[in-house]
């Protein structure tokens, strides 16, 4: 079920908190921390009950071969080394099954030129993220870094409703001792009035905004190859496209952050203002933060990093971004986005090299005004790469990218622009959301900043039950209001649920 749809936001979410609230109170932490357990289940079956099992069956093996290697002696560390690349193996056969496997018939047929048949495979949601944080969690184990091997807590880390359709991508360290914490099973007003926050803010995202430029990116993208684009209409698709995703996506996180936080549980942040962005480096510290952390620690580190030359540092980032792509989806596509990013990152590692080096680049000695039109040359210069590469991500071929990049740089029809394409409500839109994008601040900026210091200044107070039970009351009615919205139109899946 999405988190904007009646079901979820009136039935399902109010029903989870109150048993697990009053079961922990009446019962007890474990037999809370259990239904939870159970209540995760029960949404992930709501999408396609038969992979439930798929999911519990992960959960069971991933954490019996954990304690495997744990138990096995640090001195054997050929058996160690091969228990968790026999776990991390099967872990990615069955992520290959399921989410690669079409793809690699399908590029064996076209290499052949033999038709193969498509495997009959749906694939399960949120698969790619349940998987990468058990592969984590598995290589910690053979590591000695993991404290905590509470099999319920392990159960509810991977499980964890928020989190377990789209991401962030969990960390135990950050996770399994939360749920070990008394003071979670205790509801309080502060946990709500901020929760709720985030609720809303993610809310309005996806149905006021992402939803809202949805329509203009279809068009442009569902459109036939051959039908002919005009430069206008392909800017405005990828630039509402550059918009939608990311406010879907950052919505989601802070939907799940929030939803989170009404159980006393903090999720890590998954953005920071990624259009913001003075460099690539920049961006990937942004944007989709804890897949970057995870590329990061548990692939490019192991390559090698940059500890071994600037060559193999450019080659260990571009294996990194490819297989970072292809872990979006089984797509060519996903690995030039993927590959382009990897070229970008070596530009920016080489640009950062020769500034460094060379007389007169740095930007040391520069006037404030001077550093002001950098920064605003290096936003608008990283924007336009990332906006670039967003083509080959949304496309649904390559041969559909590059038809949409020609009519972008003049190569499509001819011509005025098509009136629709410059109306005013449009051109405002666009420009709304990029002045929302690349100036604002940010939810956590906004609701850790400011928000959770008046909340502080209210529970201090004499009568904070009061103030803070009408904020909370404000903010379920603002919820409701964006949920009435929801049903009311065609509200979209969210784009990282097919990931």
């Amino acid at each position: 079920m999405l988190f904007t749809s009646g079901e979820f936001l009136f039935v399902y979410l109010p029903l989870t908190l109150l048993l697990f609230f009053l079961i922990a109170r009446y019962v007890g932490n474990a037999a809370a921390a259990a239904w939870l357990v159970l209540a995760s289940f029960v949404f992930y079956a709501y999408w396609l009950p038969l992979y439930t099992g798929l999911l519990a069956a992960s959960v069971v093996f991933n954490y019996a071969l954990g304690n495997r290697i744990s138990a096995c002696p640090v001195d054997r560390r050929r058996l160690r080394l091969g228990l968790l690349c026999f776990a991390v193996g099967v872990d990615l056969l069955v992520l290959g099954y399921f989410k690669y496997a079409n793809f690699f018939l399908g590029t064996v047929a076209e290499l052949s030129g033999r038709p193969l048949g498509a495997l009959n495979v749906i694939l399960p949601i949120g698969i790619s993220f349940f998987t990468f944080t058990q592969i984590a969690y598995l290589a910690d184990v053979h590591a000695g870094k993991v404290r905590e091997r509470n099999p319920l807590h392990y159960a509810l880390f991977v499980s964890y409703f928020p989190h377990l359709i789209a991401g962030p991508v969990l960390h135990h360290a950050e996770m399994m001792p939360q749920f070990a914490l008394p003071r979670i099973y205790r509801p309080r007003l502060e946990n709500f009035a901020i929760g709720l926050a985030f609720l809303l803010i993610g809310l309005a995202k996806k149905v006021l905004l992402a939803d809202s430029w949805a329509p203009l990116a279809d068009d442009l993208f569902d459109s036939p190859v051959s039908a002919a684009v005009h430069a206008g209409e392909a800017w405005r698709g990828v630039l509402a496209y550059t918009l939608q995703i990311y406010f879907d996506f950052s919505g989601y996180s802070d939907m799940a952050i929030g939803l989170s936080l009404l159980i006393g549980v903090r999720l890590p942040f998954n953005f920071n203002s990624p259009y913001q962005a003075t460099s690539i480096i920049d961006f990937w510290r942004r944007w989709h933060m804890t897949l970057s952390r995870f590329l990061r620690d548990y692939l490019y580190f192991p390559l090698g990093g940059n500890r071994r030359g600037s060559v193999r540092r450019y080659v260990n980032l571009m294996i990194t971004m490819l297989l970072g792509g292809l872990w979006h989806g089984a797509s060519w596509t996903f690995v030039v986005w993927g590959g382009l990013h990897g070229i970008y990152l070596a530009i920016n590692h080489a640009w950062r090299f020769l500034r460094d080096r060379v007389a007169g680049l740095a930007a040391a000695g520069a006037s404030a005004a001077l550093r002001l039109i950098g920064r605003s040359l290096a936003m608008t210069l990283t924007l336009f790469a990332v906006v670039i590469a967003w083509v080959f991500f949304r496309a649904h071929s390559g041969r559909e990218a590059w038809h949409i990049l020609g009519a972008m740089f003049a190569a499509g029809a001819s011509g005025p622009a098509p009136e629709q394409v410059v109306a005013l409500p449009t051109v405002l839109a666009l420009a709304a959301g990029f002045a929302l994008a690349t100036m604002a601040r940010n939810s956590q900026q906004i609701i850790d900043g400011s928000m959770a210091a008046a909340v502080r200044r209210i529970a201090a107070g004499g009568w904070r039950v009061v103030a803070l039970g009408a904020v909370v009351g404000a903010e379920l009615t603002a919820i409701a209001m964006l949920a009435l919205i929801s049903a009311s139109r065609s509200t979209t899946e969210f784009i990282y649920f097919n990931f």
